[in-house]
């Protein structure tokens, strides 16, 4: 089979519908993280690589040097994987889950091999389990309002400062992608107004499945349980929407403790982790 080559605009809906048909707490993949992989920041400073795509399997080179795959059928992870790597000079690194047994199988087929690397693990909710919201006093949560996106970006910015690459405009676009809802984006404000938390959940529909990505807090104002307000409020709105299952994906080794820690106390449970591998090329 010849996977056909598109850009990641023409190619996200197929990605997702794919991703969504063969979820499970096995599969990495769910339509809301490829919506933020795609669209939290302006298409020159993210750099997106093509996509390759048949009925059953998609490989995305989400910047150079950088491979996402999803399938379940091994021909068709084989074809998409090959046409990727065809377009590839150099090393290149992927990660997968680690009971993603048929991408697994397609990657050690051509000679990528597991390296040291920070590492996630999914966790999960039953969403009929979700505590009441709390907050200190002198601060409120609520959704987030049609055209809100330039203080939404920044309270973003402020929380990621290191890394951020979320600009107005780039939020706006984000907000335009499926499967983002704003009755799902949170942020806590102060009495003065002041924007200092936000959870972002996307809801899968097909699935059922709610993912938090991303959650942050603005320095000043953390370890207020701030950040766990916003999750549990937004959380809660996709409940109301239908959503049976919460997921999110934090760091799982000992370097970046803290949201594991924070989503855990909110009563998610841990599932597989990732890993990553590297082909030289």
């Amino acid at each position: 089979m010849t996977p056909e080559r598109l850009d990641i605009d023409a190619a996200l809906p197929r990605m997702q519908a794919l991703a969504s048909s063969l979820w499970s707490p096995r599969a990495r993949h769910h339509p809301g993280q490829l919506a933020w992989s795609a669209a939290y920041g302006e298409p020159a400073a993210l750099d997106l690589g093509p996509v390759f795509i048949t009925d059953g399997a998609w490989a995305w080179l989400e910047s150079p040097g950088w491979l996402e795959v999803c399938g379940a059928d091994p021909e068709a992870v084989r074809a998409v994987v090959d046409a990727a790597l065809g377009e590839c000079d150099g090393e290149v690194r992927t990660s997968t889950l680690e009971t993603e047994d048929v991408v697994l199988a397609v990657l050690a087929d051509v000679a990528f091999v597991e390296v040291e690397s920070p590492w996630f693990t999914h966790h999960f909710i039953d969403l009929a389990d979700l505590p009441d919201v709390a907050l200190p006093e002198g601060y409120a949560v609520r959704a987030v309002r049609e055209g809100e996106h330039e203080p939404r970006s920044a309270v973003h910015r402020a929380a990621w400062s290191a890394t951020s690459l979320v600009t107005s405009a780039a939020y706006e676009r984000l907000m335009a992608t499926a499967p983002y809802r704003a009755a799902t984006d949170h942020v806590v404000v102060t009495d003065e107004g002041e924007w200092v938390a936000s959870c972002c959940v996307w809801l899968d529909e097909a699935t059922g499945m709610a993912l938090v990505e991303p959650v942050g807090c603005v320095d000043p104002h953390a370890r207020r349980g701030l950040a766990t307000a916003a999750s549990v409020s937004a959380l809660t709105a996709a409940r109301e929407l239908g959503a049976t299952t919460g997921l999110v994906c934090p760091r799982g080794d000992d370097d970046y403790p803290a949201p594991a820690l924070l989503y855990r106390g909110i009563g998610f449970e841990p599932g597989a982790r990732t890993r990553t591998y590297r082909q030289r090329g």
